[in-house]
């Protein structure tokens, strides 16, 4: 803002156009001549710039103060984006930013960097108190400052005091919204100042400029291009607000000559939080996260809350987390926040470091913004009695809290997220709200945050797309909400035997019923995003503040009106689907085992309750998508949203229902399509857990199995597979894989097979494979590939040890564990020994289901005799018509078929062949091999007959030894299991001999 009093200057305005200021009030008049059109003119200026200083524009590109997003840290200035294009269009132009001349050239030759370039470099800020050198916080702390707050700006008080009052206007809520864009409006236009000015030159290209008295640096554009304006700064990561007027210029005049028309900050809006515009089908959540006491058995607390402002939902709830953070990854990949916030001094160092990291690997990118103290329990929960927030909610906050493990750590996080709410003034959503408690683990098929990366669930690790992954696989729903709750099935598949199977039981009759599933496509394909569009609704109710603006509340009720009447009319299509359904006695009977459907028809349905608003909506606003509101029609759609909201519980029943199908109906839909045979699982529960070491083993039975989406170079089903862990009534079948075979043989294919056939099944889908029986899996754990996270200092190994450790301290006897080349991130001998000792722990101790890749070949010798392992290789042959005689020259072929006993090599050299190293190279390593093995040439003997007598035989002759020895009768599990083993050796060399 300008200061030196409330006449503004306007330049560079469209011929036609006159321009005057009313006296005093800062309103701006505006009269178009006929002959000439101002549409969003982004170079028309108002306010005036500044005088000259040291801090210019072109170095204000990375340390300026402000929103620290991640659309603006990434970004170049759009001088210089042009400027690189053009460069990289010329490729002789060696270009220069700090060579003038080239600059210049460059200039010549690009009438579009030419006109983008068109700022004064003298343009600075006339305020010192907003030199990089000089900019502090409210409370006087500089940005180097570890309590330096971002949100907020320091304005000297001798400097408020000369400003004009239209300036004080803006600068009393900047210094409070520093993180904030702010548009001011003035007249029918929008206008941004100083830092925000630069960032609207930046980002959106428009002229920055100053002149007047003021000297205050400033762009604009009209009221009719704002919408388009706000959208696109938000989807460039930055939260931006608008400063209304509540007053027209005649109404500020009536006040007095010399009255300034009032104004106020109404709305903000954030990537997190936005409602309007093209957000796209997934759910937008704004995450709140504490971090609570350390437990005695080193385990830490979280509480966490977290909102979707466009479905008008809240979740709460906690979880306890080891160092490796494994739980919070799980919980930060199923919501995908778009801006977690936390309380300033509240998170310890080692949990900030976690959640940038896992913002590396995650499936979106997030912000990280630290907060005030979200405040005690007590102190939140009066806050909300105080302000009825939730009193919207179907089900009462309190008992949504009282059911939450460590609910006054949750609730500390809720209060965290709802004064952050009422900052951006969203307090309608906070009072009209749903609230529910969220389990990222309980009851569900627990994955964590590594877990769901290494599957390529969510994202592929090539690049960072949908492409290749389940939820793409899986995703054939039609409607926006249908994929949201996909989304979350796909967290969170269940552990009931009986819910998978009711899931299954409706999934197969759709699969038998194509002419009624087509039916309810074609209704689904006219539906909208009710949920969405209830969440609208919702949180209209009883908000009347913003209506009361001038031009602003007219546009709203427009906007509402459309809102409501789509609302209406997408709720009678899903009511047609829903009845249709319930119609058919077959998809009825399994379908009433999966969703529950508010009473439709009938007296008190919602058929006859629906038909009502129908009606009221064709006799007053018979064209509702395109209608603007009377204050009369107003006051008759405050009711018609105030009778709606009444039943808005047994609508949001009927909306989630609907979701229900169009997900289940999804499952049916890949299946059919599926490119390969696909089988209805068979789900056991979990296996009987006893003291005995005869204790049923759990089960994983698939013959025929191939990756629903890793398609063969024929564009076909790949290789299938069988895979055989446990034996229903029998404990001596191995429940213990140990697969070798060359790189590129298919081995973590086949791994990753096998996990997305066990989600699969567990989800309630059909199978990949000719058959499928499975023990319900409680935990899915991964150790997949070789990578490391320099920004955050750890290493291949370190990562490697991380996630095994992970394992080794939760998996338990259910669990599915897939480890792939352990041990490779350090010394040949190092590694070796930990992949021994983890792998005989989980064979030994924890006895779950293990699928074990690897390429230390002296694992298969030593444990080829374990009664709990079975060793199997993906098949390879040499092609046959070659005509060289040596081996490493001979051509490899993967026949990506699982094949009994170990793989004899891992045939290193040919893959070295094949990626194209020189065979001068390759033969030099294979006489270096030879040499290797002659050296230690007794060591290789020794191990080629631990298959006989291994290490593992000596312990166990050792054990026994002492057992003999003592005089205890009561053995303990490891006895019984250590004479088992014996046993299984005596058998075996019986049958030998």
């Amino acid at each position: 803002m300008c200061d030196g009093g409330e006449n503004f200057t306007i330049q560079s305005l469209p011929l036609g156009f006159d321009a005057s200021e009313d006296s005093g009030n800062g309103h701006l008049a505006v009269s178009k001549h006929p002959s000439e059109q101002y549409a969003l003119n982004s170079s028309r200026t108002v306010f005036p710039g500044g005088d000259k200083g040291s801090l210019l524009l072109n170095n204000l590109e990375d340390d300026l103060p402000g929103p620290e997003t991640p659309g603006m840290r990434p970004l170049v200035p759009r001088v210089k984006r042009v400027q690189e294009d053009v460069c990289n269009f010329e490729a002789k132009a060696d270009f220069s930013l700090q060579d003038n001349r080239k600059r210049m050239k460059l200039e010549q030759a690009s009438d579009v960097s030419k006109k983008i370039y068109d700022v004064d470099s003298d343009t600075i800020s006339k305020f010192e108190w907003l030199h990089q050198s000089q900019i502090k916080d409210a409370n006087g702390r500089k940005p180097a400052d570890p309590l330096y707050d971002k949100r907020t700006l320091y304005v000297p008080p001798h400097a408020l005091s000369k400003m004009s009052a239209s300036q004080r206007q803006y600068w009393d809520v900047k210094r409070q919204y520093m993180d904030v864009i702010l548009f001011f409006k003035v007249g029918k236009f929008y206008e941004l100042y100083e830092i925000d000015a630069e960032i609207g030159h930046k980002e959106l290209d428009w002229k920055i400029t100053q002149s007047g008295v003021g000297k205050c640096r400033q762009v604009g554009v009209s009221e009719n291009g704002i919408d388009d304006a706000v959208q696109k700064l938000i989807a460039r990561g930055y939260k931006v607000g608008r400063i209304e007027q509540l007053e027209t210029s005649e109404q500020a005049k009536s006040r007095g000559s010399t009255s300034v028309i009032r104004r106020k900050l109404v709305h903000v809006q954030t990537p997190a939080t936005t409602i309007e515009g093209n957000i796209g089908p997934d759910a937008v959540h704004l995450l709140a996260i504490k971090e609570g006491r350390m437990l005695e058995d080193g385990l830490i607390l979280f509480g966490f809350a977290f909102v979707d402002c466009a479905a008008l939902k809240f979740w709460v709830g906690s979880i306890r987390d080891d160092a490796s953070y494994a739980a919070v990854g799980a919980l930060l990949m199923q919501v995908s926040p778009k801006e977690i916030f936390y309380e300033g001094q509240g998170l310890s160092k080692d949990a900030q470091r976690a959640l940038k990291k896992l913002n590396l690997t995650g499936s979106t990118s997030f912000q990280l913004n630290a907060s005030d103290s979200f405040g005690d329990a007590f102190e939140i929960r009066s806050i909300i009695d105080a302000n009825k927030y939730f009193a919207g909610s179907s089900d009462s906050w309190k008992q949504v809290l009282d059911g939450v493990m460590h609910c006054d750590l949750a609730l500390c996080a809720l209060g965290g997220l709802i004064s952050h709410l009422s900052r951006l003034m969203l307090n309608d959503v906070i009072r009209n709200g749903d609230i529910f408690s969220y389990e990222v683990y309980k009851g569900f098929l627990r994955m964590d945050g590594q877990t769901l990366v290494n599957l390529e669930i969510f994202n592929n690790s090539a690049d960072g797309s949908q492409s290749g992954t389940l939820y793409k696989y899986l995703d054939n729903c039609i409607t926006s909400s249908g994929k949201r709750l996909l989304k979350n099935w796909i967290c969170h598949p269940l552990q009931d035997v009986d819910k998978i199977n009711k899931r299954l039981d409706v999934v197969e009759n759709m699969m038998a019923n194509s002419e009624i599933v087509s039916h309810i496509a074609q209704l689904l394909r006219k539906l909208p995003d009710v949920e969405r569009l209830l969440g609208r609704v919702k949180s209209s109710f009883q908000s009347s503040y913003v209506l009361s603006l001038p031009l602003l509340g007219s546009k709203l009720l427009k906007q509402r009106l459309k809102a409501f009447g789509s609302l209406v009319r997408g709720l009678r299509i899903g009511m047609e689907m829903l009845m249709l359904l319930q119609n058919d006695e077959i998809m009825t009977a399994s379908l009433s085992k999966v969703i529950t459907v508010p009473v439709l028809s009938g007296s008190g349905g919602l058929d006859e309750y629906l038909s009502q608003f129908e009606a009221a909506i064709d006799s007053e606003f018979p064209n509702y998508q395109d209608h603007n509101v009377t204050d009369s029609e107003a006051e008759t759609l405050t009711i018609l949203i105030e009778l709606l909201v009444e039943k808005a519980a047994r609508w949001s029943q009927m909306i989630h229902a609907i979701n229900c199908i169009d997900v289940l109906r999804s499952f049916a839909v890949s299946a059919i399509s599926s490119c390969g045979v696909m089988c209805r699982p068979n789900v056991l529960p979990h296996a009987t857990v006893t003291n005995s070491f005869m204790a049923k083993n759990p089960v994983l039975h698939m013959e025929g199995l191939w990756h629903p989406y890793a398609l063969d170079e024929n564009g076909g089903a790949p290789v299938p597979n069988d895979i055989i862990l446990g034996e229903d009534g029998s404990s001596c079948t191995p429940v213990t894989l140990l697969l070798t075979g060359p790189n590129m043989g298919g081995k973590s294919t086949l791994l990753r097979a096998t996990c997305l056939a066990v989600v699969l099944a567990q989800l309630g889908c059909y199978v990949p494979g000719r058959t499928c029986t499975l023990s319900v899996v409680d935990i899915i754990f991964t150790r997949l590939g070789a990578t490391d996270r320099i920004m955050t200092g750890e290493s291949t190994f370190l990562i490697e040890c991380t996630e095994t450790a992970s394992v080794l301290q939760n998996a338990t006897k259910n669990s599915l564990v897939i480890l792939d080349e352990l041990g490779r991130g350090t010394s040949t001998f190092d590694g070796y020994a930990i992949a021994y000792a983890v792998f005989r722990h989980l064979v030994e101790s924890v006895n779950c289901r293990l699928l074990f890749a690897t390429h230390y070949h002296p694992l298969t010798k030593e444990f080829s005799a374990h009664p709990h392992v079975k060793l199997q290789h993906m098949a390879c042959c040499f092609d046959g018509t070659s005509d060289t005689s040596s081996e490493v020259d001979q051509k490899l072929i993967f026949l990506y078929r699982l094949a009994s006993g170990a793989c004899p090599q891992s045939y290193g050299m040919q893959i070295a062949a094949m990626a194209g190293i020189p065979n001068t190279v390759i033969r030099a390593a294979s006489k270096a091999r030879q040499v290797m093995k002659e050296i230690v040439g007794e060591s290789f003997k020794s191990s080629e007959q631990r298959e006989n007598f291994s290490t593992l035989h000596e312990e166990w002759l050792k054990s026994i030894l002492s057992i003999s020895k003592t005089k205890e009768t009561d053995f303990d599990d490891d006895a019984f299991d250590l004479l088992f083993c014996l046993w299984h050796e005596l058998k075996r060399s019986f049958k030998e001999n």
